[in-house]
């Protein structure tokens, strides 16, 4: 057997893992629940998902469910968490990967309870409710939206900045 013989059926078994860790990420059960401690769908105004115009960002990709500061934030579903600390828009922020490579973007926190690579678990506190980055000034909420890895180009549409529906998901049905 040749050298590249062996690399190309190493490189075929490489793809096969590979192809078949995206499929597990997609066949995980995502279980739900809201991230914000108490909170019911009287919280967010149910329009606020990709109201245009939005300030800086032009237009509002998520739904903010207001909280009086300091209540406890969880983390919506299970997942690990990749990235924790402050951005300029979103202040303080947490984003977990979660089931179906999802990305869970928590941000505006006024404490972070979490870390980089910690796994978490569904109803997990991640934080709190705050008023950090371009929150500061308002009400206390908690900016909740999920985008997803993988493109769902059926959900473009002719609204504002539609074609980036293929990458952010309303996270309100699953609320």
């Amino acid at each position: 057997m040749s050298l590249f013989s062996a690399l190309k059926r190493r490189r075929k078994w490489i793809l096969l893992a590979f192809l078949l860790v995206i499929l597990v990420g997609f066949l995980l059960p995502q279980p739900f629940s809201n991230p914000v401690e108490g909170a019911t769908s009287a919280d967010w105004n149910p329009q606020s998902f990709w109201y245009y115009p939005w300030g800086k960002s032009g237009t509002h990709k998520g739904v903010d469910i207001f909280a009086r500061e300091g209540t406890t934030v969880n983390s919506s579903t299970p997942g690990l968490v990749v990235f924790c600390g402050q951005i300029s828009m979103g202040g303080n922020v947490v984003v977990v990967l979660g089931p179906k490579w999802r990305l869970h973007y928590y941000a505006h926190l006024q404490e972070i309870h979490t870390s980089v690579l910690s796994r978490v678990g569904r109803k997990d506190k991640i934080g709190t409710v705050g008023t950090t980055g371009n929150a500061a000034g308002k009400p206390p909420h908690l900016h909740y939206s999920i985008a997803t890895i993988f493109p769902y180009p059926w959900k473009i549409d002719g609204s504002p900045q539609g074609w980036k529906k293929m990458f952010i998901l309303n996270p309100q049905p699953y609320l």
